[in-house]
């Protein structure tokens, strides 16, 4: 399929990798790539690894979208439910934020997925962080503080 779908793009440069390979490439040169499609499985595995190179699974959002629009898509955090860590209070809630809004994308709402986006950069870059990325507050906190930027409230 993605062979006959890049004949109508012939500006886009694309390549055909095994599972492997790619995870090898995430690793080492993760600046060589721009979007990568993949099975359920295999990319199952592949945004894991895309979290953890990221900094933490906490971080990162993952979709299986249909562009077609004939089946729902769907968003998630790519941490899963974590019932490890369920209760404990440091849960990073970014990837689910970051979920959120490429929902909203996905839905035609690029007002308000870019406020959401918008919120979470101004708190990340406060350093208002939960632990997996090296800072010191809880979920809590972090939800607020987006919740509160989305307001349009001062973050500190």
């Amino acid at each position: 399929i993605a062979a006959e779908v890049a004949t109508e793009f012939p500006d886009v440069t694309w390549d055909k990798m095994l599972v492997d390979a790619m995870t090898v490439r995430m690793t080492l040169k993760p600046e060589t790539l721009d979007t990568i499609v993949a099975t359920n499985l295999h990319a199952d595995i592949l945004s894991d690894l895309a979290g953890a190179l990221a900094g933490s699974l906490g971080v990162a959002p993952t979709a299986n979208i249909d562009p077609e629009r004939r089946f729902p898509s769907m968003f998630e955090p790519i941490h899963g439910s974590a019932f490890d860590i369920t209760g404990k209070g440091i849960a990073n809630p970014i990837a689910t934020f970051w979920t959120a809004a490429q929902m909203l994308e996905h839905l035609g709402e690029r007002d308000a997925a870019a406020r959401l986006m918008s919120a979470v950069e101004r708190v990340t870059e406060a350093g208002i962080l939960t632990p997996d990325v090296g800072g010191t507050a809880n979920t809590s906190q972090v939800t607020e503080a987006v919740c509160n930027a989305i307001a349009g409230s001062n973050i500190i």
